[in-house]
């Protein structure tokens, strides 16, 4: 999750709001490529998680990341707990998972070499102190009581509130892990039409990316356990948002949604206020209970939009959330399978096509049969296998017209990036489906195999 944001100063008229999400208009050429995914840290020996404090710790990852790589710290109240070069940053999730921000790129060759540089910097690091990380959309093992609390203030107000809003909330926040990508536009258009797609074909990703088949210990009926969980999260924060797929939506419309979501908490001098279900909108006319007569800066507006959940979130890029953390080459399919169908028109245009007659009904059913039963998912006719693979193809018809070179020119454009994609719908398994086959054959049963096997 987010560390504080800076948005600007203080909100003196309503427009602000929208303009401050208008200012994320770019021209084609100056679009990047924004790539971010968690990841589990564990010890190796015992496969417990690592707690934030101690020689085998998260805090010695990131400080070994200091101290070797160059990495700049961020800290809260004493601790460590971020680091930020080079326009990307290191970040904490509530029970450890460690997150890489990365930097906004002009090509996914350069974000996958970005990924590969820091699960390197990691492993060296992890290595050295006895630990380890895997990348799964779901903790295979670890109960709540097991795992620690990151010393972040906003987490601390987070982890109380979730059992007054929702069932899995504290699942969420401490035991899954996820893969996103942030992607620009170049107008108010181009938003709409870019957050519908993104929207309608969130259940895709989850399909093709289903990473997290167990918990506790268990099999627990769902292929991705992490969009499960995001279901009966909160709901006034979560979902498949509607409203986007409405006459006149655009960046008012998502102002308007946003004031209506309640408040976590107001970020100032380093602490976390906490204003805990209240207003925004009583923000704005200075009668906010957690802070008297304070009005709010755009800073205290981009923390609240980091604090709404819907499958595709809105900010001054999009970002794409409904797919697991998992293997590493998985980290640069998800990039390329939505920079293929967004940043060229003929394909946005195709994938559009796609969606544009489902209602809301047809979306969000297709949000839980894809949680549940990835490919093999079926709603009303819609066999999620062929519509991943017709995704996948208009994906790599994006791809190949951008023919964004790499290697020096040597790898004439980015489509190899689906090869893992591809090996999915060549074969029906996505890596849920192989992680139980392993469990119901040489693993016999036993979840914990799964450390040594798909570590990275």
């Amino acid at each position: 999750m987010s560390i504080p944001q800076s948005g600007g100063g203080p909100i003196e008229h309503h427009d602000q709001l929208a303009e401050y999400l208008a200012e994320g208009c770019k021209p084609k050429e100056e679009w990047r490529i924004g790539t971010e995914h968690e990841k589990f840290g564990y010890c190796k020996d015992t496969h417990k998680p690592l707690p934030y404090d101690g020689e085998r710790s998260v805090r010695a990852v990131l400080e070994g990341l200091r101290d070797e790589f160059g990495w700049a710290p961020l800290e809260e109240a004493g601790n460590i707990i971020g680091l930020t070069k080079d326009g990307a940053n290191v970040s904490l999730e509530p029970g450890g998972q460690l997150e890489l921000s990365g930097a906004p790129l002009a090509s996914i060759h350069e974000t996958c070499d970005e990924v590969n540089q820091h699960l390197s910097e990691v492993r060296a690091v992890a290595d050295r102190i006895g630990a380890r990380f895997i990348g799964l959309g779901a903790a295979p093992e670890w109960r709540h009581e097991d795992m620690p609390m990151m010393p972040k203030g906003r987490y601390r107000l987070m982890t109380d509130y979730m059992d007054r809003v929702g069932t899995h909330g504290k699942i969420m926040m401490y035991r899954t892990c996820t893969v996103q990508v942030n992607l620009d536009f170049a107008s108010e258009a181009d938003m709409v039409q870019k957050m519908r797609v993104a929207v309608a074909l969130q259940p895709v990703a989850t399909a093709l990316f289903a990473n997290s088949p167990f918990l506790e210990g268990r099999v627990n009926g769902q292929k991705s356990y992490r969009s499960r969980v995001w279901r009966d999260l909160d709901a006034a924060r979560t979902g498949m948002i509607p409203f986007v797929f409405e006459d006149g939506f655009g960046f008012e419309r998502w102002v308007d949604y946003a004031l209506d979501v309640p408040m976590y908490f107001v970020y100032r001098d380093g602490i976390y206020h906490d204003a805990l279900g209240q207003s925004f909108r009583d923000f704005l006319r200075g009668e906010l209970p957690a802070l008297p007569g304070e009005t709010p800066t755009l800073s205290d507006w981009a923390d609240h939009l980091t604090t709404i959940f819907p499958e595709a979130r809105l900010k001054k890029f999009i970002e794409m959330r409904g797919a697991d953390g998992g293997p590493w080459r998985r980290l640069c399919a998800l990039p390329a399978l939505w920079v293929g169908l967004t940043y060229d028109q003929n394909a946005l245009d195709a994938a559009w096509d796609l969606a544009k007659g489902w209602n809301t009904e047809t979306r969000e059913a297709l949000r839980v049969a894809a949680a549940r039963d990835a490919l093999q998912a079926e709603v009303d006719g819609i066999r999620m296998h062929d519509l991943a693979r017709e995704v996948v193809d208009i994906a790599e018809t994006g791809l190949a017209a951008r023919a964004v070179p790499g290697a020096g020119g040597l790898i004439p454009d980015e489509t190899h990036f689906l090869n893992a994609l591809r090996e999915s719908l060549a074969s029906g398994q996505t890596p849920a489906d192989e992680l139980l086959g392993h469990y119901q054959s040489d693993w016999a049963g036993d979840i914990s195999r799964i450390y040594d096997a798909y570590s990275y």
